[in-house]
């Protein structure tokens, strides 16, 4: 497959899945379950609107390649109007707002490693600026990429915070752009997780190189500083153990499986998308720990060179990118350690590879 030939199919995808909103939203508490509806509401809207813009077309990129970002923070004032007034471009001072700062820390952080490990100018490859709008409307309970932006809520503070804390939840939703600029992976089932997934991974490998944090010191938690103080958890997702990120009387219980003998079908969050990622989640985990050292190094380029190679289609099933990451790493690095490292990873979270 060649996804240069395939018009770019941009998702709206929020960190804060719809199976956690859903459950809020049918507390007993009107407070709690009125904001968790109202973002519900917001977020189903905004998923109408990107297929109207799918169906419509996208116009081609229009950025120019660069090795410097081009960030501009917008501020929403607490509507929902996007993108919001202007408040901060690529080469201004520190503002006095830190989530505006911390939006642009983050969307720094994304396009460096994309950069300096992987070669890729901005989520396009061909400059695209990275513009992102804060303070979205009243207690919004989430963030997104729209296909065009970054878009953070403030949170409740009850029981998430502002958005733009975690720098990996920027690096998952701008990664979105990236699979959407590459292999368009359809927002459905398998390949819907796979998308999911890859926006985790890059997310985690996106803060562990800001960090400078090797494998084995990572948390590999997605979203950790996120939970607000009253939610027994610490973070939204883990990669190196699915299903335990929180179990809480009000989020409820994470629901990630690890391995495919725990596989959720369901007809809910686009047939699981934010669950069964888990799954390539704790397979990329098992890879980067066995292999040690910087996870964005070789099993990175791994699932980069996959994603980005032109040999996924739009559908892919688990199987189908477990077999090809096994082809990329033959075609990397040989019949090596990190071949034999990733056929123990994906078998022991039960996918096949030959």
């Amino acid at each position: 497959m060649n996804p240069e030939a395939t018009p770019a199919h941009p998702v709206f995808c929020t960190i804060v899945p719809p199976h956690v909103l859903d459950q809020l939203s049918r507390l007993d508490d009107a407070d709690r379950s009125g904001r968790a509806l109202r973002t519900l509401e917001h977020d189903a809207l905004q998923r109408t609107r990107r297929r109207i813009t799918t169906v419509r077309g996208l116009g081609a990129p229009t950025g120019t390649p660069s090795d410097k970002p081009n960030r501009t923070i917008y501020d929403a004032k607490h509507q929902e109007t996007l993108p919001g007034k202007k408040v901060h471009s690529e080469d201004d001072k520190p503002s006095k707002d830190a989530s505006v700062n911390r939006a642009h820390a983050g969307l720094g952080a994304t396009f460096e490693l994309y950069l300096k490990v992987y070669g890729r100018r901005s989520i396009d490859d061909s400059g695209l600026p990275l513009n992102a709008t804060v303070h979205y409307g009243e207690n919004y309970d989430n963030a997104f990429w729209d296909g065009q932006r970054m878009v953070f809520g403030d949170g409740d503070n009850d029981l998430f915070l502002d958005f733009t804390i975690p720098v990996d939840v920027i690096g998952h939703e701008l990664t979105h752009g990236v699979t959407q600029h590459t292999a368009n992976l359809d927002y459905f089932g398998q390949s819907g997780a796979l998308n999911e997934s890859m926006s985790d991974v890059f997310g985690a490998l996106i803060k562990q190189y800001a960090l400078g944090q090797n494998a084995s010191q990572a948390d590999w938690l997605i979203g950790a500083g996120l939970l607000g103080p009253n939610v027994t958890g610490e973070a939204l997702r883990s990669m190196k153990a699915p299903g335990t990120a929180y179990d809480d009387d009000v989020l409820g219980k994470d629901p990630q499986p690890a391995t495919m003998d725990n596989y959720v079908k369901t007809s809910r969050d686009n047939g699981g998308v934010h669950i069964n990622s888990g799954i390539p989640n704790h397979a990329f985990y098992l890879l980067a720990t066995d292999l040690g050292g910087n996870a964005w190094e070789r099993a990175g380029k791994i699932w980069y060179a996959a994603l980005t190679g032109g040999e996924l289609d739009k559908d892919a099933q688990f199987a189908d990118f477990s077999r090809l990451t096994v082809a990329t790493a033959r075609t990397l690095y040989g019949d090596g350690e990190e071949v034999q490292s990733l056929l123990k990873a994906w078998s022991q979270v039960g996918l096949p590879t030959d």
